[in-house]
């Protein structure tokens, strides 16, 4: 999102909480609107594990989207966690968006997120994403069966990875969150680190490249984030799986694919921070990782849920 001056007019600030099923677009509207990646995109659901935070301008409004994990029925610990920190996130916002699949409709997942809402009798705006892949005599009957289920002060249909009615949903965020000065810097687009971000990155490369389920069964993490000399950066992620067939997987034959993995989030962090980047790639097996507290403390998720 192209970022303005405000001008003489007061300045606002606020978050805007996005929730929704897995694979709603949730992090495709954080992304554009903060005008680089900060959060990871995949066609597989669940690629979102943690809140994250785009910043954008728009007019006179600094808007920070709060990104959080799409929310599902939980089946262990790491599952649970995340939609935790989904709740969490939607309970922080001045502003609760929910993102919904308009091509999946109002579908399981969605309508327990409209029952939890309306347990907490939370008002939220309705956001149709995907709209450009839904034939449009089938939009406003869905519009309608959500409102008639769900407390909805506005509702929208768009698409994100097109853009299409994007500025009229941004124009109604800042015309309605509070006066206030602008908590971060006007160039600032995201509050996560840039080592995380990086292994963000190496995990979305992770779930293109591998076979549907074993991307869920893995970690990055970073483990070294350091300038040089000449003023370009040293990056070691460490790669953690479960179980030894899972890093022969990922190695591949002669190393290829982990070679693939690197080159290709090499390519994008270096065009993202604008940056030369030396990445290093290490896999290493670690057994119910998922149980282990100490994963959970750099993603800000809460292990006792």
């Amino acid at each position: 999102m192209e970022k303005n001056s405000g001008g003489e007019r007061p300045t606002r600030c606020g978050f805007v909480s996005l929730i929704g099923a897995p694979n709603a677009g949730k992090s495709t509207i954080t992304n554009d609107f903060a005008g680089s990646k900060v959060s990871i995109v995949s066609p597989k659901a669940q690629t979102t594990r943690t809140l994250i935070k785009g910043i954008g301008i728009f007019e006179n409004t600094q808007i920070i989207f709060l990104d959080t994990p799409g929310i599902f029925k939980p089946k262990r610990r790491f599952d649970r966690s995340m939609v935790a920190s989904a709740w969490s996130g939607a309970a922080d916002g001045d502003i609760l968006v929910l993102v919904v699949d308009a091509k999946r409709g109002f579908d399981e997942e969605t309508r327990a997120i409209v029952d939890e809402l309306n347990d907490k009798k939370r008002e939220a705006v309705l956001l149709l994403n995907k709209i450009d892949l839904v034939e449009k005599q089938k939009l406003l009957p869905l519009a309608a069966e959500l409102n008639a289920a769900g407390r909805f002060t506005e509702t929208f249909m768009v698409s994100a990875s097109t853009g299409l009615n994007m500025s009229d949903f941004y124009r109604y965020l800042a015309e309605n969150l509070p006066e206030s000065p602008w908590y971060y810097p006007e160039e600032q687009m995201s509050d996560l680190p840039l080592r995380l971000l990086a292994a963000e990155v190496v995990r979305e490369k992770l779930f293109l490249y591998l076979k549907e389920e074993l991307p869920y069964s893995l970690t990055v993490e970073p483990e070294l984030w350091e300038r040089r000399q000449d003023n370009s950066v040293r990056a070691e992620m460490t790669i953690y799986v479960e179980r030894e067939g899972q890093k022969k997987i990922i190695i591949g034959r002669g190393g290829e694919m982990l070679k693939k993995i690197g080159q290709t989030a090499r390519l994008e962090l270096e065009e993202m921070l604008e940056e030369r980047i030396h990445l290093f790639l290490f896999v290493k097996v670690r057994e119910n990782w998922s149980e282990d507290p100490a994963r959970y403390q750099d993603w800000g998720l809460v292990y006792n849920v």
